[in-house]
């Protein structure tokens, strides 16, 4: 396949961007939720339905891109699959609860990743 160079460059953004396509993911997760609960608040079913499932979608790549090799991996599984049943609670019954407190998971969650990225990324600065 002849790629463009843009798309080549794009592909390899995504394939080398490690944290930063964790953060990236936070990132979609948090814009289509706070998108689906303005829908929910402004009685726009398709905007609310739409951005709530890919909300939903983000967080399922956010579960496909755990390593179950740690311990952490199996508390965030957990995590996840809650925020997506909330998420579809939050849709199915145009309610912005739900998804005002998966919103307010993602902010948490992202925060810390971002905090934990920080530091290891330090910490390999002082190891060169």
């Amino acid at each position: 396949m002849n790629m463009n160079p843009f798309m080549k460059y794009q592909q390899t953004a995504v394939q080398t961007s490690g944290p930063q396509l964790l953060l990236m993911l936070y990132d979609g997760a948090i814009r289509f939720t706070r998108a689906g609960i303005e829908g929910i608040q402004q009685r726009e079913v398709q905007k609310s339905n739409t951005n709530l499932i890919k909300a939903q979608q983000v967080i399922h790549e956010l579960v496909a891109s755990l390593n179950f090799e740690y311990e952490l991996s199996h508390n965030l599984v957990q995590i996840y699959e809650y925020m997506i049943h909330q998420l579809i609670a939050a849709n199915t019954r145009k309610e912005s609860e739900p998804a005002q407190e998966v919103l307010n998971h993602l902010l948490e969650l992202k925060a810390t990743w971002t905090i934990a990225i920080r530091k290891s990324a330090q910490a390999e600065a002082q190891q060169i």
